[in-house]
């Protein structure tokens, strides 16, 4: 139970991020990354890893790549969350075996502050993930989420997203183990689809 149970949670608004956001997303990535870590993760290494890919120069460089869209969630005008997607053929083999039709959208990223947990936030950056995959013609998405990490897969069950298989995933120099989740849009038919140009 919520400490603030029965206090309505502030709406949610979920946008396209620009280029004028990567530092705040960057701030939101170095937060909220060491939570969904499992907890043999090294200090070091989850450092090397939020300087490696998730500095504010990085997703100036995400914001920047026509292959990848990012969502940011506001709540009384604070970014409280982001979700990243990237279109395109899985790089890792592992994935492309079990991903299903193509092309494939990734839910790269998602993450939402602590205190904001709960609120509605997941849900909105989710749908906006969703909606954006099936507009674009996706027949469907795929996601990566530790083993350990049971309250992620369980949000990503309840959106219908199935384990198809298993990768692995660096930080800094630990090699962790990976659900492949995937979900297939039931209104999309299964062959013909082109990316999004």
């Amino acid at each position: 139970m919520r400490a603030d149970e029965g206090i309505s949670d502030p709406p949610v608004i979920v946008d396209r991020a620009g280029l004028w956001d990567a530092e705040a997303l960057s701030d939101i990535a170095a937060a909220t990354f060491p939570l969904a870590c499992p907890p043999d993760a090294t200090p070091a290494d989850i450092e090397t890893f939020i300087t490696d890919v998730l500095s504010s120069e990085r997703f100036g460089e995400y914001l920047s790549d026509p292959a990848r869209v990012v969502f940011k969630a506001l709540t009384r005008g604070d970014i409280v969350g982001y979700a990243m997607l990237i279109g395109g053929e899985p790089t890792d083999p592992a994935v492309a075996e079990v991903v299903g039709p193509r092309p494939v959208a990734e839910i790269s990223k998602m993450y939402v502050l602590p205190g904001h947990h709960g609120t509605g936030v997941s849900t909105a950056l989710m749908r906006a993930a969703l909606d954006w995959a099936r507009s674009e013609g996706y027949p469907g998405v795929w996601l990566g989420v530790n083993q350990e990490n049971t309250r992620a897969r369980r949000f990503y069950t309840k959106h219908g997203f199935t384990v198809a298989g298993t990768k692995t995933f660096t930080v800094g120099n630990q090699l962790h183990h990976d659900y492949v989740m995937r979900l297939i849009f039931p209104d999309r038919p299964t062959g013909n689809h082109t990316a999004p140009g």
